[in-house]
């Protein structure tokens, strides 16, 4: 099996680029908001004079200090207004002054902008890129990094006239295309994925065990590869199996995932998100979302979605087109977490809000819909729009700010961390990913979860995975793609300064991520999609797409369990005790694979750690197995090695303060 990555530029040269461009990025930023990216992409030119796009201008709040110390005392436990969250009149208190929105409509106006909408804290206008250009006297270029393309000013950006005093952010001028957080294991050998099974053939032959197991690993085997027509060399192997039935994808169902949690001592309590609703805020939407997830439900004994539980809103109107989410994956997207936040909170009800794009604008209007309309307590958001390092300090701005108001009225948005571990820049700073670095957000970072072979139950550990090649002639040969497969995204802002909730963790930026779930999709989960017109089932998905609902699931718990909402999930995160989440170590196994190979020079031995040279980077553990076990041609699979980043006690840039189990957390969360 083997995931398919995004392509990288070498960590080893991008390492070299960071060291001699971060300290000078943060002074630029100190001047100018053109995006650092800018700097280490390829510039494809201007964008067209006559190209539409919409911006959504924040305005800047009256009496900001105040508003942030306001926020921050809901937060206190010693505060009189401790959970006493803001109403929207309260939050108009806030708002800019009428003269000075209106001064800013007029200048957008006055440069042929139309004003789609405006609500008192911020306006969103459309136009020509000039119209755009003209108003924030600046020029919009298009960029491409690593085979993504984005766009960005590339002079500092400033609107004209004294309205430029009264804007705090803007998103649009720059534009990222939000990607899910999506990650498949496929065959190693074919880069395939599994294939997908026709429901009615799964219901027919048994249901789910009739294709997955929670078997993840098996007990170790030796393995001998020998050289045809020769004596030498020959190749010998001895460690733990990964997938030893190759007629069963390891998985994890619904039961399986809610017993790891802690989820069945809650459930006979009657704490299961009843009372609570989930927003999942996704692009696109798809025609089959609720008949999919209903036939998941019937697979795996979950309560059926009705229009008393389930609905679908769309913002900015229906998608102009429905192949866009097919295309882009956003229904596997969906499809992932509504059957997922289902899973984990079968009593809670879902919303849907489908934004008619994925570009960051297009993502932000959607937030400040279900933040203005009041529409949930507890936001999934499994999507990223690009590294900090990549990104400007108007997009992030534009973010925080909506974020902000949301913690201000009780309102937890959980973004995914990513799933290529620092992205390729070999070091942490500036590799988390917008918007999960804000302040503001709840990042969900990733693990994976393997049964233990030496006694009952199951062990977590960070999300991180690579491969070697065991080949048939006893040689280890360079895999002929990448060796890293995906890892949970983290690391350090070098946008947002390191809030005071996270004084005790090194650094001095916004550390990523704050919690973790299961991600890892070689210890993933299966879902049900209709494609081309055929409903069937997949397996074998994972990515922070799936942790971030499976948190945002248990978070609505927590609050039926409190009684009231319970705010932006990671200040009480950070503020936990030790014991109050499950701390994600370092974990080797005794049975990593290793091998010798025999050649008419002798006998060259392979150490665990010496079969993945050049992945372990500052790793202190990790667990091994031979994959696909009894082929001429096998690959070792590495799981805990994540980039530069790394699983430590407590706190750590790869799985945040630890992963939930309800016996513990559900009581810490809710006081």
């Amino acid at each position: 099996m083997r995931f398919k990555t995004l392509p990288f530029v070498a960590a080893s040269s991008l390492m070299s680029i960071a060291a001699l461009t971060l300290p000078a990025a943060v002074a630029q930023r100190t001047v100018d908001n053109v995006p650092e990216g800018v700097r280490q992409a390829s510039d494809l030119g201007r964008v067209a004079s006559t190209q539409e796009i919409n911006i959504t201008v924040q305005l800047q709040l009256q009496n900001k200090a105040a508003f942030d110390k306001a926020v921050d005392a809901l937060y206190d436990h010693a505060s009189p207004t401790f959970h006493h969250w803001l109403t929207q009149q309260d939050l108009n208190k806030y708002a800019p002054a009428k003269e000075q929105s209106d001064a800013v409509r007029k200048e957008l106006e006055s440069h042929n902008l139309e004003i789609l909408s405006a609500d008192g804290f911020s306006i969103r206008a459309r136009g020509t890129t000039a119209n755009v250009e003209s108003a924030f006297n600046t020029q919009l270029h298009e960029f491409q990094r690593n085979g993504k393309v984005f766009r960005a000013n590339v002079v500092s950006a400033r609107l004209s006239g004294p309205a430029g005093d009264y804007v705090a952010g803007v998103a649009g001028l720059e534009s990222h295309q939000a990607q899910p957080q999506l990650s498949r294991a496929v065959n190693r050998a074919t880069n395939q994925p599994p294939p997908t099974i026709a429901l009615s053939k799964v219901e027919a032959s048994g249901g789910l065990a009739s294709i997955i197991t929670d078997q993840i690993l098996s007990t170790p085997a030796s393995f001998v590869f020998t050289t045809p027509g020769a004596s030498l060399p020959v190749g010998v192997y001895y460690g733990n199996v990964y997938g030893a039935n190759p007629n069963l994808v390891p998985d994890y169902t619904p039961a399986q995932l809610q017993a790891h949690y802690g989820l069945h001592t809650a459930y006979k309590a009657g704490l299961d998100g009843t009372g609570q609703t989930i927003v999942l805020l996704e692009a696109y939407g798809y025609p089959t979302i609720e008949a999919d997830a209903n036939a998941f439900c019937q697979l795996t004994g979950l309560p059926p979605l009705t229009s008393s539980n389930f609905s679908i809103i769309y913002p900015q109107g229906p998608p102009v087109s429905l192949e866009a989410a097919p295309l882009l994956r956003w229904d596997v997207e969906t499809a992932i977490d509504v059957q997922w936040a289902h899973s984990i909170a079968p009593g809670a009800k879902i919303v849907v809000v489908a934004a008619a794009g994925q570009d960051n604008e297009s993502l932000l209007d959607a937030m400040n819909y279900i933040i203005t309309n009041n529409i949930g307590n507890t936001i999934n958001d499994s999507w990223s729009v690009d590294q900090d390092l990549f990104s400007g300090p108007l997009e992030e701005q534009a973010f925080d700010q909506l974020l902000e108001t949301a913690a201000a009225k009780g309102i937890s948005f959980q973004f995914s961390s990513d799933d290529y571990g620092d992205g390729g820049l070999g070091t942490p700073i500036g590799a988390p990913s917008v918007p999960s670095n804000s302040p503001h957000a709840t990042a969900v970072g990733g693990t994976s979860i393997l049964n233990n072979l030496n006694g009952p139950g199951r062990q977590t550990l960070g999300w991180g995975g690579s491969f070697v090649e065991l080949n048939i002639q006893g040689v280890l040969d360079p895999p002929s793609q990448q060796p890293f497969f995906g890892g949970s995204g983290g690391g350090e802002s070098l946008y947002f300064p390191k809030p005071a909730w996270q004084a005790s963790l090194p650094g001095t930026g916004r550390q990523v991520p704050d919690i973790s779930a299961l991600a890892d999709p070689y210890t993933g989960v299966p879902i049900v999609l209709t494609a081309n017109g055929v409903q069937g089932v997949q397996v074998g998905w994972g990515g922070t797409s799936l942790a971030s609902p499976i948190i945002t699931a248990l978070w609505a718990i927590a609050e039926q369990y409190a009684g009231h909402s319970l705010g932006q999930a990671a200040l009480t995160i950070a503020g936990l005790k030790p014991g109050e989440l499950v701390d994600v170590l370092p974990l080797s196994s005794v049975t990593n694979v290793a091998g010798t190979i025999y050649d008419s020079t002798g006998a060259t031995f392979y150490s665990p750690s010496g079969l993945f040279a050049g992945q372990v980077y500052s790793a202190t553990g990790f667990t091994s197995a031979v994959l696909n076990a009894g082929n001429n041609t096998d690959f070792a699979i590495a799981f805990g090695l994540d980039t530069s980043l790394t699983v430590t006690t407590g706190w750590d840039n790869v799985t945040g303060y630890g992963t939930p189990n309800v016996n513990t957390f559900l009581k810490a969360a809710a006081q």
